[in-house]
């Protein structure tokens, strides 16, 4: 009897041409994934949203100003489905109703303070190997390629979003996560998003997405509609601002 061989993948069944990958191509992982709310990223994006089983790394300055414009909706639906959303070591406090338009509220909401790296890793593990959680956000500054390894292990059997922040200036560092971007304030209201690191062929080009803070777009005069993020105050451009003070460990729930 004559050797057989494995067939083309065109000519493969279904169930299995879903798990072969050109390296040419996006890549398409079996799973769901979670769409970001920006059609120009999720079509970036390997599986059409932010990828589940796996890392991604956010890179961004500073942090704590751009994160909630450009994953509300995507956290806003996790919490939609039941499933809690955590939060892991923010520069600043949670802040509730910045959350609200996003449809986060205190229900869905886990914050984990940590401030030193030791403790935002361990929380972040720890999290992450539970699986408790629908998305877990954390702020890892300063995170060490070895670490990275290691999460992106236990985030392999996470089934919902697992995302990094991290500093700008580590796009120039090898990682383990095997999606990530660049995020930069954009013109007026938008983001200036570079897909650093990806499943698939190099983007070449920056998506600009348009993000203005949720909830502004009722309350905002039309003249600042169409200005740069400098126009307001900081604590306006974004979900999370500082409170009076640092004792405050549950978000505030609005009367």
């Amino acid at each position: 009897m004559p050797p057989t061989f494995p067939r083309p993948s065109g000519d493969l069944p279904a169930s299995l041409s879903a798990l072969v990958w050109r390296g040419d191509a996006l890549g398409r992982p079996v799973t769901a994934s979670c769409a970001s709310g920006f059609e120009a990223l999720d079509a970036a994006l390997p599986g059409g949203g932010w990828p589940g089983f796996g890392l991604t790394e956010l890179l961004l300055s500073p942090a704590g100003a751009l994160e909630f414009r450009l994953l509300g909706h995507a956290l806003g639906r996790v919490g939609a489905s039941g499933r809690s959303v955590a939060l892991i070591g923010p520069p600043q406090p949670p802040h509730l109703p910045g959350l609200l338009p996003h449809g986060i509220t205190a229900r869905h909401l886990v914050w984990v303070r940590a401030d030193g790296p030791a403790e935002r890793l361990w929380a972040t593990e720890q999290l992450v190997k539970a699986g408790a959680c629908g998305a877990v956000l954390a702020w890892l500054p300063q995170a060490r390629p070895a670490q990275l390894r290691r999460l992106q292990v236990l985030a392999s059997a996470h089934e919902g979003p697992v995302w990094l922040c991290r500093p700008a200036g580590a796009a120039r560092e090898s990682s383990a996560a095997p999606l990530r971007l660049l995020v930069r304030p954009g013109e007026g209201w938008a983001l200036s998003v570079d897909v650093v690191k990806r499943k698939g062929p190099p983007l070449a080009h920056t998506l600009h997405l348009p993000a203005l803070p949720a909830g502004l777009s009722a309350v905002l005069p039309p003249r600042l509609l169409n200005l740069g993020q400098t126009a307001l105050p900081r604590e306006v451009d974004h979900a999370v601002v500082r409170t009076p003070t640092a004792e405050h460990r549950r978000p505030a729930v609005p009367h």
